[in-house]
């Protein structure tokens, strides 16, 4: 060791690393890990000890591979969403638990815009957290009848507007409209949903919360929630890439005081392939070590939820109707062949079965027609994929990440409502997956559901609804270094960045989470409970907010 290496001591090192899997002493220089050990093994030749994590347990900083920048954006709008959720400044802002508390936080909001027109947005509403009663126009109207409100769904796939807002996007008559949903009046309830319906939406606003501009602002809000959670590296999943958000980008990843690495996704959406191809090439340039450009995203179906993702038979138990291709069945195998031709590696959204198969087969016939041996493509959320969808992906060399927070926060709506009893067992089957070998992660999707790894480690783990139903538990539950390992080095794995973080090893960077106490000790249901001191990263110490 030379005089320019530090030594942090710790009560315990989760490495991830397993040759070595656990150490009290981890040395770092220049931003990257030196070696783990003990004080006898790494203290020595003018090294430096630093001691101030001596009580606590160090693992390496969490990966969060399926979560988007609006995170950080969201935050600047009234949250009406059920649950208690944690800010960036790590506030916690209480759920709102029916309608009248939601028209009420709206009406507080509403009253502290200055200009009359400037519309109003909020986030976080789903039907289903207050016993499926929706958010009406006439609901919204009672906020402004002059002024557009419009409310985003928890899963980000839905809307809901008030007469105004209609009125602007000549949609209230539109019930012709694919994704217009009616009323009892024959006219458009107000809830928007799908691609064609609120794209409308958003272009007679001229303003859409969810792609808009991308301010500093925004990314130190999401630089911050990470903090707050411990998480080191995390993904935007789903962005068109505009010249002004990569200008944002790289400015903040280029401060020193920036505290986490961002990995975008371009939103193929937004592009021919013959351009995101271009696209991507230009944005590797840019990249450093704080900024990871090289994936595409692309969207097959919506949400289970929101009864907009794609089933197969039986379809959905409360017999309503399948959902919607946000990429047309044809068209998918064209986009899939052009990216993984190029080298790029894909994620690819797909919540039902069915959506789940036909993604296996456009990468399938892909692998047929240009076999590369390590493309990694992954499918993102891929909820209800069964054993045997499991195992084709094993044998094409796909990765999935799992949506483990979804079976504590809709879990009990799938038991009821859209799977039933047998098939909601196997949400989110991690059991499975780790079972048949396929690679695997675990996340949020945040905002949709809060960004916090130890607590989607728990949902792994447990499989506990907020109901207090247990789903598969004996079948698809994780052990806790299982579910440990699916938000470090399984989920860098996906992102095809286990080579730089996701274990504390010899030549990866210094990134590191902070807890106040042992997750391989404490009980299996305290997981979500831990602690979170703060971060490392590249070496440089973050100590989280507290509020």
């Amino acid at each position: 060791m030379n005089h320019d290496t530090v030594v942090y001591s710790a009560r315990n090192i989760i490495t991830m690393n397993p040759s070595r899997p656990a150490a009290t002493h981890v040395a770092v220089r220049d931003g990257r890990i030196v070696a783990t050990g003990t004080a006898g093994e790494l203290c020595v030749g003018g090294a430096r000890l630093d001691n101030r994590f001596a009580d606590k347990v160090l693992m390496p900083g969490f990966v969060e591979g399926h979560s988007h920048i609006m995170e950080g954006l969201m935050w600047k709008l009234p949250y009406i969403g059920a649950f208690d959720r944690r800010s960036p400044e790590g506030r916690i802002v209480a759920g709102v638990p029916d309608i009248d508390a939601i028209v009420a936080r709206l009406q507080q909001a509403e009253a502290l815009l200055q200009e009359p027109n400037t519309p109003l947005f909020a986030w976080g509403f789903d039907p289903l957290h207050i016993g499926g009663k929706m958010l009406t126009r006439q609901d919204l109207d009672r906020v402004s009848t002059t002024r557009p409100v419009v409310v985003v769904h928890a899963s980000f796939h839905i809307n809901n507007v008030n007469t105004t807002t209609l009125e602007r996007a000549e949609l209230l008559h539109a019930t012709n409209i694919s994704g217009v949903v009616a009323g009892a009046d024959g006219l458009a309830s107000g809830e928007l949903q799908g691609i064609p319906a609120r794209m409308r939406l958003f272009r007679s606003l001229g303003n859409n919360p969810q792609t808009g501009n991308i301010t500093a602002a925004d990314v130190a809000r999401y630089a911050a929630s990470c903090c707050v959670q411990g998480v080191t590296t995390v993904t935007d999943l789903h962005n068109d890439m505009s010249d002004q958000t990569v200008e944002v980008y790289r400015a903040a990843t280029e401060a020193a005081d920036f505290g986490v690495r961002l990995v975008p996704a371009l939103a193929a959406v937004s592009h021919t392939p013959e351009q995101g191809v271009a696209k991507i090439e230009a944005l590797r340039q840019g990249g450093n070590d704080r900024l990871h450009y090289g994936i595409v995203k692309l969207v097959v179906d919506g949400s289970i939820q929101g009864f907009t993702a794609r089933l197969r038979w039986p379809g959905y138990h409360n017999g309503v109707a399948n959902g919607l291709w946000y990429i047309a069945p044809e068209e998918l195998p064209r986009l899939v062949g052009a990216y993984h031709r190029a080298g790029i590696q894909l994620h690819i959204h797909t919540n039902g079965d069915e959506a789940t198969e036909l993604a296996l087969d456009a990468i399938e016939a892909a692998q047929i027609d240009t076999p590369r041996p390590d493309h990694r493509h992954t499918l993102q959320h891929c909820q209800m994929a069964d054993a045997a969808q499991f195992r084709r992906m094993k044998a094409l060399g796909v990765c999935a990440n799992l949506f483990a927070n979804h079976v504590y926060y809709w879990g009990d709506s799938h038991y009821e409502l859209t799977m039933g009893p047998e098939r909601a067992a196997r949400l989110d089957a991690t059991g499975t997956a780790q079972r048949i070998g396929v690679p695997f992660a675990i996340h949020s999707d945040a905002p949709v559901t809060p960004l916090a790894p130890l607590f989607t480690a728990w949902c792994a783990v447990n499989r506990v609804t907020s109901g207090g139903r247990v789903l598969g538990r004996d079948t698809e539950a994780l052990t806790v270094p299982q579910a440990l390992a699916a938000i470090t080095i399984g989920a860098a794995y996906t992102l095809k960045m286990d080579h730089l973080v996701g274990s504390i090893e010899t030549g990866k960077f210094a990134d590191f989470v902070v807890l106040e106490d042992d997750p391989l000790t404490v009980a299996p249901e305290r997981l979500k409970d831990i602690a979170i001191w703060g971060t490392v990263v590249g070496g440089v110490v973050r100590e989280a907010p507290r509020a």
